[in-house]
């Protein structure tokens, strides 16, 4: 089974830019698209971005409109660990962001309900 740890999140002001980490442990994510999603207060877990898996690392990119321009999805098969960059940061930002694995397939998905396993979150506030 696939444990989850997202780290990096905090508060920081419009503008600043931040980057959160998602490490995988128990189970490998090889072959494995991963993700990361985000729900503010109030509002559904919404798709930001995945990227699927490439053995000889970096994968493809996938995000939503309205982080396009501003964030960066990545990942290290060596330290099993997917990042996100977030550049200028906007206060609609603020959310728990969640990052999730889709077990044994190497698709990206913006469907919450195709990813596997998640990790607990970590929050990110964004002050105006």
């Amino acid at each position: 089974q696939v444990q989850l740890v997202e780290s990096g999140g905090g508060l920081v002001q419009a503008g600043d830019s931040l980057r959160l980490s998602c490490a995988a442990s128990g189970g490998t994510v090889s072959g494995s698209a991963m993700g990361w999603f985000r729900q503010a207060p109030g509002k559904e877990r919404e798709f930001v971005a995945a990227v699927t898996w490439r053995r000889w690392g970096g994968g493809i990119p996938t995000y939503a409109d309205s982080v396009k321009a501003r964030f960066t999805i990545s990942r290290d098969n060596t330290k099993n660990t997917v990042y996100r960059q977030m550049n200028s940061l906007k206060p609609e930002d603020t959310a728990v962001y969640y990052c999730a694995v889709r077990t044994g397939v190497n698709w990206p998905s913006s469907r919450s309900s195709e990813y596997d396993y998640w990790g607990q979150g970590t929050q990110v506030t964004v002050s105006s």
